[in-house]
């Protein structure tokens, strides 16, 4: 089995985006007004795209990765921690002083794992728990 993690485009994630996050919403629900802004990266499975992510660096340095989805037959399998190990290798490498992302609260166990930590920020979106997680890169 070959894993590789590439850089994608913002339309390349939207498939997986949908089928995991949001399939009972249109396409579009799942696209981000800066999808052209950031950097989308996917994790291809015998050339497979299976798992997605994107990051955003505002003027601060604090990155936020968006939108990060695996295939759910493809779940439990690791590929989500290999993918997330390599964003926080990314956002080192550029100078990021904080990586954060909003959370369901249904996976928090894969980011803390990865060493982000819960924040007391958290909102409800179409009746899902999210929370902010965040770690310290510097």
């Amino acid at each position: 089995m070959n894993v590789e993690i590439k850089e994608i485009n913002a339309a390349q994630t939207w498939a997986i985006r949908h089928k995991v996050m949001w399939p009972n919403e249109p396409l579009s629900y799942v696209k981000i007004p800066d999808d052209d802004k950031g950097q989308h990266l996917g994790l291809f499975v015998d050339d497979q795209l299976t798992s997605v992510i994107s990051l955003f660096m505002d003027e601060d340095r604090m990155v936020q990765f968006r939108k990060f989805a695996t295939l759910k037959e493809e779940q439990g399998k690791g590929y989500g921690a290999i993918l997330l190990k390599k964003v926080i290798e990314l956002a080192k490498e550029r100078g990021a002083k904080l990586l954060w992302c909003n959370a369901r609260a249904s996976a928090t166990i894969l980011y803390e794992r990865e060493g982000l930590k819960q924040t007391d920020t958290s909102f409800i979106r179409k009746g899902i728990l999210f929370v902010r997680m965040e770690k310290k890169l510097s």
